[in-house]
């Protein structure tokens, strides 16, 4: 019974291999001959194969995918046919002629050794079309990937070889196509993307893809969702003009078919086009109403982060704010949206910064942190490597900076490095948060030719940042006019594009520059400006470092006792919630403002006050050293120095002078007078 098993085995083996190679060496019609055959095999009264059996049903099954195969994917699955059995006949004549060869084996060991890797890397590159299962596996983890956790997913030029591989054997692969958009959009390609795009939705009209499952409809919902994807990238890219044209077209389709949902993608999109026009937010109201009405609750709650950026930017309050995120987060939590729940978090970090409140700043950023994903992510992925994480990321390294601790920033810039790689879409969040502290740090030291050579990548990934930048190093290094005329065409530029914080932080710049150049009556009007901009807009904390800069411009002018009352009012937002450098500048004007103030007092009194300058002047060195600001603490000891000499106290005054000669020797010169600067 064994020997017939094995020799109907045989038989039947010998048969299906001349039918494969009936097939490779005929034409195609031999093989759908041969698939003819298959169907053939179920029919008649005593059947050759059951429909129920094990070989009946894989057969049925494989029968049902071809039938299903477009015509150029048959005759891919015919190429692929043909090249199994090319390398099949391969390895059968070399296989013989190692038989016949064996004395010359050793010999020729290393040619074969090479031989078989070349056949085995060209397998890999030429190999056939993976199962449909297989593909749509492989796409769904790779787009769940880039979209969750993009480190894990491939490289992209190692995708984009396997996604152009599976297209080889299959062009009309639509969803191939969206993966390669998705991949292009990486390395922010905006050729190779558009064209995967365009692909993609010609794909799917002409697979029928969306015509199986909605009727003729599928057509047009194709065109108008083409139209408006393509208005998302071209938007993405810059490409206003040709993202509006886009947008009109999809509006038209859309009106056409009647679809209120693609309406309200295109009405949301109008809104990030047109949202520098003052009457935006009645489009962006409109489109939340209708979102709601219809249904559309992601929408609805993106439309609502929307409205509340833009009330914060017009300088509504914080309560109010932070109600309809509420409001908002009602909807993230009732629905599952946990991807806006992390977007909902990291936008009330940036109010609170926003409004110079660090602490609340600080507080959201590690909630964010401190949040596990709510969506399940296949292969064990967190939803952690989001727009989101790297914000509030990005917020703490900043936060971190601002008070001195570098070394803990520079671990959560090392950290941010490692989740989102040169390479991914978020990187240039940390490059910028990078170059800013490392700028920063260099001014600190004054190091101005290191902070300048720092301008160059700030204003590739920021150029309205990078032109302020610039303009503060010109001004450290005593170039005036050239710093005057840049600051002018910035103020310009940021209240044109209604950039408000910009335009207090360049008026302040401006204020400064004055009263550097001993003209500090021109000065006022400008610090006045910048002081009814930060009270409209509700930024404190830019409100509270105006009024700093107004005492100072007030000392300058000989009244330093309104600069004293000027200061009680400022210094305490500074102290709770300002940067460290920021504390130590307004605490050294305190000593400034009191040292002047006693100059009129009867001797005992006038110790008293130049004990408590020197005390503030302790602890404004303090806040100097924890950034590394050598050029205040030369100031500073410099000023102790002068009280300490005043007050007949020699061994300290000594101390004081030999660190400021250190410093002084160590640190150029800004050719400024010490009370011009602040």
């Amino acid at each position: 019974m064994g020997r017939c098993s094995k020799g109907l085995l045989k038989i039947h083996t010998s048969i299906f291999s001349f039918r494969i190679k009936l097939m490779a060496e005929g034409e195609l019609k031999d093989m759908e001959q041969f698939f003819d055959d298959l169907s053939d095999s179920f029919s008649g009264t005593e059947p050759e194969v059951h429909k129920t059996s094990v070989v009946g049903l894989f057969l049925r099954h494989m029968i049902l995918a071809y039938s299903k195969l477009s015509f150029s994917q048959v005759f891919k699955l015919y190429t692929a046919l043909q090249q199994y059995f090319q390398n099949g006949e391969k390895k059968t004549v070399e296989d013989a002629d190692m038989e016949l060869t064996s004395r010359e084996e050793g010999e020729r060991k290393m040619e074969k050794e090479e031989l078989d890797v070349s056949i085995r890397e060209e397998e890999v590159s030429c190999s056939g079309p993976l199962s449909q299962k297989q593909a749509e596996f492989f796409l769904s983890q790779q787009a769940s990937l880039l979209k969750n956790d993009e480190t894990k997913a491939l490289p992209p030029a190692s995708l984009q070889k396997e996604l152009n591989n599976l297209l080889k054997f299959n062009p009309d692969f639509a969803e191939a196509h969206y993966l390669s958009y998705l991949n292009n959009l990486r390395v922010q390609d905006v050729f190779s993307s558009t064209h995967s795009l365009l692909h993609y939705f010609d794909r799917l009209i002409l697979t029928g893809a969306e015509s199986k499952s909605n009727g003729e409809e599928g057509y047009g919902r194709s065109l108008r969702y083409a139209a408006l994807n393509l208005a998302a990238l071209h938007c993405r890219f810059g490409h206003y003009q040709q993202a509006e044209l886009a947008l009109q077209e999809a509006i038209r389709i859309a009106q056409e078919s009647n679809d209120h949902v693609c309406l309200q993608h295109c009405l949301s999109w109008l809104y990030v086009l047109g949202q520098k026009r003052s009457d935006s937010y009645v489009l962006l109201e409109h489109s939340v109403k209708k979102a709601v009405h219809f249904g559309l609750p992601y929408l609805a709650s993106l439309g609502i982060q929307s409205l509340v950026q833009q009330r914060a930017f017009a300088g509504k309050t914080a309560n109010k704010l932070m109600d309809a995120l509420k409001d908002s987060d009602l909807l993230h939590w009732k629905h599952s949206l946990s991807e806006l729940i992390d977007i909902s978090i990291a936008q009330k970090t940036a109010i609170w910064r926003l409004y110079g409140r660090s602490t609340m700043a600080l507080q959201q950023a590690q909630m964010l942190l401190s949040m596990n994903s709510l969506e399940s992510v296949n292969a064990g992925v967190q939803q952690n490597n989001t727009e989101s994480f790297a914000v509030a990321l990005c917020h703490l390294a900043e936060l971190h900076a601002e008070q001195g601790c570098f070394a803990a920033a520079s671990e959560v810039l090392k950290h941010l490095k490692e989740r989102f790689p040169p390479n991914s879409q978020h990187a240039q969040l940390w490059m910028l948060c990078d170059q800013k502290i490392q700028f920063d740090r260099a001014m600190h030291d004054g190091k101005y030719h290191l902070a300048d050579s720092l301008v160059t990548g700030i204003t590739a990934l920021h150029s309205t940042e990078g032109v302020y930048r610039k303009a503060v190093v010109l001004q450290a290094q005593n170039q005036m006019t050239e710093a005057h005329k840049l600051l002018q065409k910035l103020l310009i530029h940021c209240q044109k594009i209604r950039n408000t914080e910009m335009v207090i932080s360049v008026l302040l710049s401006v204020a400064e520059l004055y009263w550097r150049s001993s003209s500090p009556t021109i000065a006022l009007p400008v610090l006045l400006q910048a002081l009814a901009l930060s009270k409209e807009y509700r930024l404190q904390y830019l409100a509270s470092e105006t009024v700093l800069n107004l005492a100072f411009a007030q000392l300058i002018l000989g009244i330093p006792e309104q600069a004293l009352s000027l200061l009680h009012m400022a210094i305490e937002p500074i102290l709770a919630d300002g940067a460290v450098l920021d504390k130590g500048r307004a605490m050294f004007l305190v000593a400034k403002c009191q040292v002047a103030s006693a100059a009129s007092y009867d001797p005992p009194n006038k110790a008293e006050a130049l004990e408590a300058a020197i005390e503030n002047l302790n602890e404004a060195k303090n806040y100097f050293a924890k950034v590394d600001c050598k050029e205040r603490i030369r100031d500073v000891v410099y000023f102790q120095a002068r009280l300490y000499h005043t007050l007949g106290k020699t061994q300290e005054r000594n101390r004081c002078a030999m660190l400021f000669r250190q410093l002084h020797q160590e640190l150029p010169s800004h050719g400024v007078p010490l009370i011009n600067h602040l």
